[in-house]
């Protein structure tokens, strides 16, 4: 009872956060007066006075496009460097070597692409320099980079006949300096007060009761975990995670972890609904991530509470903190693979065969359920247009969003947005069963083992993180596998949308009439879900039967692998 309490009471928190966040967002991004204008007015400023930005100065979708590759591509090149050469720079307390070439290119690719995979473990591979500069500053802007391509798909959406879309550059300065900055410091603060380290110095070391030497990692843990939940990277100081309790040392920290992983993804859905003049439209948006949440979150919590035939218990607690327990524990896998967020407390391996499915799932379907912070939204959008279309094609009118027609061009590029993270799970994912350096990680046989490298695939494909474990992917093979991977699924998806943003916003936009379709109401609720679900399903139900629900029912037969 106590942990069904404490889900009741974090959904509450959350659902009435989010309208008070996205608020500000809006002012925020619409460059209106907000509370944290006269205290950071001067950073942006100063910003934009050092790297000569003209913020007044618009761009059209084919020089925003240009910015973000350009930003992204640069800083994957310097990430990638700094691994290479960490072990001749300073902060490197350990003395730990210079990093394979090969897990350079996968970590630059995880960081850059806010994917934040981690085919190594952060305490024993990088120094305190890669992961200040390197990671966490990446941890800011692949999360900025999210939330810039919706706002110019928002505008695209919103304004009248433009070929501008707003600027990149200061739409990056923005979210960063207003948004990510005070939150992250608000959230480091108490993590640290409740025991989180944050320090530079050297790792600690114990003589444990049977007299050998422990050594006990330390580094700025707090800061980037603040970032990672915020910025729904996922990224773990350490290697266990949110599960380490240097990383998350309390029920609190791990309640206000959730938070922070859906927060802005939440506030950015009634942002939306500022820029549109329509509370209706954001509501709409949030029921539909609420439901497919909610739905989620109860088919995995039955499944975890369900009595295991192969241990012969109910709850079962492997894998899972007794900080946490199992309730948590789930609520957490769900809310990071809804979230597009690597960060676990739990380990997935562990979670039965319909929990590890639908944390699985959340993740196919583009993690449109809140997502990364600005992608889950846009992923959302994507299907929004599909909906439209297809009720339009359904009652033989012309689709038309938010006033404006969707044509043949947004559906093939929505179409493109959709089929591109798909065909690497499903293909990568089979060159991987068939060749032996893919079989060569695998931790478990039969329909587990094909699960380790579907969700493998599936956290690449769709800018996730979490694993399951069981699968070693530090290999020559898995490291440039899933590094494509994650650049496929990001920038496969966000060059679409920004064409999408590009033609949508050269439309004029029609007055509302009698016989306009709505897309504010229970019914186009009802259909986004159909959509959604329909589509996730016919692509992925053939290796999830494969996978995760032939073991469910071995399982009940009591067999393992």
């Amino acid at each position: 009872m106590n942990e069904m309490i404490q889900i009741v009471f974090f959904m509450v928190a959350f659902v009435a956060l989010s309208p008070l966040l996205g608020k500000f967002m809006a002012k925020v991004f619409m460059g209106e007066n907000h509370f944290m204008k006269p205290v950071l007015g001067w950073l942006e400023r100063s910003v934009y006075r050092v790297s000569g930005i003209k913020s007044e100065e618009e761009m059209n979708w084919k020089t925003y496009t240009y910015g973000i590759l350009l930003f992204n591509f640069s800083g994957m090149v310097f990430l990638f460097l700094l691994q290479m050469f960490h072990a001749y720079l300073p902060l490197n307390t350990e003395k730990l070597p210079n990093v394979s070439w090969h897990l350079s290119f996968n970590t630059a690719v995880s960081f850059v692409t806010n994917t934040n995979w981690q085919s190594y473990s952060g305490e024993n591979t990088l120094s305190y320099l890669v992961q200040m500069i390197g990671l966490t500053v990446q941890n800011f802007v692949s999360a900025g980079t999210g939330v810039a391509v919706l706002l110019a798909l928002v505008r695209g959406l919103t304004r009248k006949t433009t070929e501008n879309l707003g600027n990149f550059w200061a739409d990056m300065t923005r979210i960063v300096i207003y948004v990510l900055l005070p939150l992250s410091i608000v959230l480091t603060m108490l993590f640290v007060g409740q025991g989180a380290v944050q320090t530079f110095s050297h790792y600690a070391r114990a003589t444990t009761l049977q007299g050998t030497e422990q050594v006990i990692p330390l580094g700025p843990a707090a800061s980037q975990s603040a970032i990672k939940q915020l910025g729904t990277n996922g990224g773990g100081f350490f290697n266990a995670n949110a599960a380490h309790p240097f990383e998350s040392p309390t029920p609190f920290t791990n309640f206000l972890g959730m938070l922070a992983l859906l927060l802005i993804s939440g506030g950015l859905v009634f942002t939306y609904g500022h820029y549109t003049n329509s509370r209706r439209q954001a509501w709409t948006i949030f029921i539909t991530m609420f439901i497919l949440f909610a739905a989620g979150l109860a088919l995995s919590l039955w499944a975890e509470y369900g009595h295991n035939n192969v241990l012969n218990i109910a709850g079962n607690m492997e894998g899972k903190e007794t900080r946490f327990g199992v309730a948590n524990s789930v609520l957490y896998s769900v809310i990071t693979t809804d979230a597009s967020c690597g960060a676990v407390n739990c380990m997935h391996d562990s979670l039965s065969p319909l929990s590890g499915l639908v944390s699985m799932f959340n993740v196919m379907l583009g993690e449109i359920i809140f997502g990364g912070v600005g992608a889950g939204l846009y992923g959302m959008v994507i299907f929004v247009l599909l909906t439209v279309f297809i009720a339009g094609l359904m009652v033989g009118r012309t689709p038309e969003y938010l006033g404006k027609k969707v044509e043949a061009f947004e559906v093939k590029m929505a179409i493109f947005a959709v089929l591109a993270p798909s065909i690497v799970i499903k293909l990568f994912s089979a060159i991987a069963c068939t060749v032996p350096a893919g079989l060569a990680g695998l931790n478990n046989s039969g329909p587990h083992g094909l699960s380790e490298i579907l969700y493998a695939f599936s956290s690449a494909a769709g800018n996730n993180g979490s694993a399951f474990a069981g699968l070693n992917t530090n290999t020559v093979f898995y490291n440039l596998m899933l590094g494509f991977g994650m650049i496929i699924g990001r920038f496969g998806v966000i060059v679409p949308v920004m064409a999408i943003a590009g033609s949508m916003g050269r439309k004029k936009i029609t007055p509302v009439s009698s016989g306009t379709f709505k897309t504010d109401n229970w019914l186009f609720v009802l259909l986004l879900l159909s959509v959604i679900i329909i589509v996730g399903g016919l692509t992925f139900f053939p290796p999830l039967a494969l996978g995760p629900v032939v073991e469910h029912f071995l399982m009940n037969l009591g067999v393992t692998y």
